[in-house]
């Protein structure tokens, strides 16, 4: 134990050298005063128990309650901390067949998630087995470019939410990646897909000039890269080509980043891309400093469960 801590505190240590960038400066050389601390998951996929012993290559990693004990010694260490997924919670393990997403969501409630975008298998169960598991989700669902006007999840979703953390307002919100082609448009019926790009910036302008927001968040599941369709839409495009998103949390990919990736947006300045693999194995942090001016600076890292 003390030497998986050492070994976390050390990649830790690394990601703020390589991040220091960020602020542009370290935090300390910014006199931090203020710490908000965001904690991540993505395309957990119905993976409540921890991977057995029996050679897999995940054996004894995961599992909902280890993960529960992780971000509890973590809040109890920042109290400012945030707490989210990155969609693609269903599908994948008997607890999805058996239960519909109930169990998913009321886990994820215990453990006291701040807020969740959709990944497409959401969908597995249509939209209206979506609808159905609701009650049980105790957190918003966050998707800024799913019209859902005209089907049975309208109102229940919001484009963002504002949180306030030691006085550092949060703006988040949402992407989702086209679900046609993905999914059986039974499944998602009229849900109308918006684009990315320009959801985002109307997105960050509300927030940053509207909202005056100090730290801007992305929840995407637009996937990391594709390396056969680069100029597809991904989250690595997505900070390249929007402005304001100082953090944009990724799905979809399954892509393990041991500490986030830095890109220039369209103003020259660094967004961090951030994304933990699949299966609940890894918890994602990354921890934002704040000095007397507000100006910011970062550090990030993967933490196996």
């Amino acid at each position: 134990m003390k030497r998986r801590y050492f070994l976390q505190k050390a990649t830790a240590a690394t990601a703020l050298t390589a991040i220091g960038g960020f602020g542009i400066q370290s935090f300390s050389s910014l006199g931090a005063q203020k710490q908000i601390t965001i904690l991540h998951t993505n395309d957990v996929h119905s993976h409540i128990d921890a991977f057995n012993s029996s050679g897999n290559k995940n054996a004894k990693q995961g599992g909902v309650a280890r993960r529960a004990s992780l971000i509890d010694s973590i809040r109890k260490e920042n109290p400012n901390t945030l707490l989210l997924d990155a969609g693609d919670i269903f599908q994948g393990t008997p607890y999805f067949n058996y239960y519909g997403g109930e169990l998913e969501f009321k886990l994820m409630s215990m453990l006291k998630y701040d807020a969740a975008t959709l990944g497409n298998h959401d969908f597995d169960n249509g939209i209206d087995g979506l609808y159905d598991q609701l009650p049980h989700a105790e957190f918003e669902f966050i998707i800024a470019n799913y019209d859902f006007s005209n089907t049975i999840m309208h109102t229940h979703t919001k484009p963002y939410k504002i949180f306030f953390k030691n006085d550092i307002k949060i703006g988040v919100f949402g992407l989702g990646i086209k679900l046609d082609g993905l999914v059986n448009h039974e499944l998602f019926k009229e849900t109308k897909y918006l684009d990315p790009i320009e959801t985002a910036q109307e997105m960050t302008r509300i927030l940053k000039h509207e909202q005056d927001c100090d730290l801007i968040i992305c929840l995407s599941h637009l996937g990391y890269y594709y390396k056969n369709t680069p100029d597809k839409i991904c989250d690595l495009n997505l900070a390249k080509g929007t402005n304001n998103i100082d953090l944009i949390i990724g799905g979809h990919t399954h892509t393990f980043l041991p500490k986030p990736t830095i890109v220039k947006n369209v103003d020259d300045k660094h967004v961090l891309v951030n994304q933990v693999g699949c299966y609940g194995i890894n918890l994602g942090r990354i921890d934002f400093y704040f000095d007397k001016e507000n100006e910011k600076s970062a550090e990030g890292t993967s933490i196996l469960i």
